[in-house]
């Protein structure tokens, strides 16, 4: 479920006076949860009767499906892993600089190579 950000349009009857409306153009926001929260609901549904899981799952506005890839995440021990699209481009951050590291260095090693063979060769 997908709840909105709604901005509150203003409009006026024929009096001029103020009416309160919600905007229908407003875009909606996804609902994001970290791993301590998503771990607290599978908890509380697995928790839940057999026949109270489905009434729980609608009254927080979570589907079936994404309480079970919770849960094999969790399962796997992936879940925190897969937590969140920053840490994914954190991740992907890292290992250009890590490449980019590794250039340098290897760039730095071939220079103090050259440099040792032009001083050899002064000498």
């Amino acid at each position: 479920m997908t709840t909105t950000n709604a901005a509150e349009a203003v409009s006026r009857d024929q009096d001029g006076d103020v009416q309160d409306n919600t905007d229908p153009a407003a875009r909606p926001t996804r609902r994001t949860f970290s791993t301590e929260e998503k771990l607290a609901l599978l908890a509380a549904y697995e928790a839940c009767d057999p026949g109270k899981k489905g009434e729980f799952a609608r009254r927080e506005g979570i589907y079936s499906s994404q309480l079970t890839e919770w849960r094999r995440a969790r399962d796997a021990g992936t879940l925190a892993a897969r937590d969140s699209n920053s840490s994914r481009r954190d991740r992907r951050e890292f290992d250009k600089l890590e490449q980019r590291n590794k250039r340098l260095e290897a760039s730095s090693v071939r220079s103090r190579a050259c440099s040792l063979r032009a001083r050899s060769a002064w000498t």
